[in-house]
């Protein structure tokens, strides 16, 4: 029986150290399922690994695209099924950790099957984005699915703020000439691995506080300057997310610098409620305290296999 040991939670939780605590335990390897950290031009601001965390335990799926190419979770699916059923040849288990919910459904339960998109209709997309704001992409939406439309903004009304989110729904309206809606709900693909699910999490003032922190590490470390050399390539849709928008607000001349740290920081919060949101929904996934012994966690995996 292969088993994916599967670490979701809030950014800033701990995943990581325990990701790595559990890969030397069970003497595997990791997949990273955060859609931020696999661009390699993005290191600060998206928290990745750093060299002694990497050395102490095998990582996948860790800046291993440019922000220049067109990377989907379709693409991400696909290629972490292919690593994974490379991993489970050698070893019963491998750990899965995500703070990108779609991308973590994508590889438990299977993603809807789109057809190929002409490149040219989200290059079009893209530049009436860029000319017309947001307000665009939701009008798009609104009057190709309806339907799709209402039910976003009554269940998830955040996601129709999401540039990257609204592009992709548009652009599948438009070159399929079909509703998005249309797509979901397929049969998905059968696993030959057994999820376990484990989920850290907080109080929310601790969550907070440690948003806020890791946020003022990341400025001290150096995201300001990395900001700074990504500026150029502000429209590119790896670029369209928490820590780098604000700062390319404060080279606009919109934001003062201390007004943009805080914009980071609000944000980074809010997108940790949506991920608890999204993360709650999995009735199987067992929650534990951040700050709980790894053995607690440890010996509730190996009851469960």
């Amino acid at each position: 029986m292969k088993h994916l040991i599967t670490i979701v939670g809030p950014t800033a939780i701990g995943k990581t150290a325990l990701s790595i605590a559990l890969a030397q335990h069970f003497k595997c390897e990791i997949i990273s399922c955060d859609s931020r950290q696999f661009f390699k031009e993005m290191t600060i601001g998206t928290a990745v690994p750093n060299p002694d965390e990497l050395k102490a335990a095998t990582h996948h799926f860790i800046q291993n695209k440019s922000i220049f190419e067109n990377y989907t979770v379709g693409d991400y699916e696909k290629e972490a099924l292919y690593k994974l059923e490379e991993l489970f040849q050698n070893n019963d288990f491998v750990i899965l950790i995500g703070g990108s919910g779609l991308y973590v459904d994508a590889i438990l339960k299977g993603f809807d099957e789109f057809p190929e998109i002409d490149p040219e209709i989200r290059s079009e997309i893209n530049a009436n984005y860029e000319k017309l704001g947001i307000e665009y992409l939701q009008e798009q939406l609104k009057s190709l699915d309806p339907d799709y439309y209402q039910k976003i903004t009554l269940e998830n009304p955040q996601t129709l703020q999401n540039p990257q989110r609204m592009m992709r729904f548009t652009e599948v309206c438009i070159g399929t000439h079909k509703p998005y809606s249309s797509f979901l709900n397929q049969k998905k693909n059968n696993r030959n691995f057994t999820p376990v699910l484990i989920g850290l999490e907080a109080d929310r003032q601790i969550i907070y506080d440690r948003i806020n922190q890791r946020v003022d590490i990341m400025i001290q470390q150096g995201l300001l300057e990395e900001a700074q050399l990504l500026y150029p390539n502000k429209s590119l849709n790896a670029l369209q997310t928490v820590g780098y928008r604000e700062l390319f607000s404060y080279f606009d001349g919109d934001f003062s610098l201390p007004f943009a740290i805080e914009e980071i920081k609000k944000n980074t919060r809010r997108f940790s409620k949506r991920q608890l949101t999204w993360f709650k929904r999995n009735e199987v996934t067992k929650w534990f305290d951040y700050a709980n012994d790894r053995k607690t966690i440890i010996d509730y995996i190996e009851k469960s296999l």
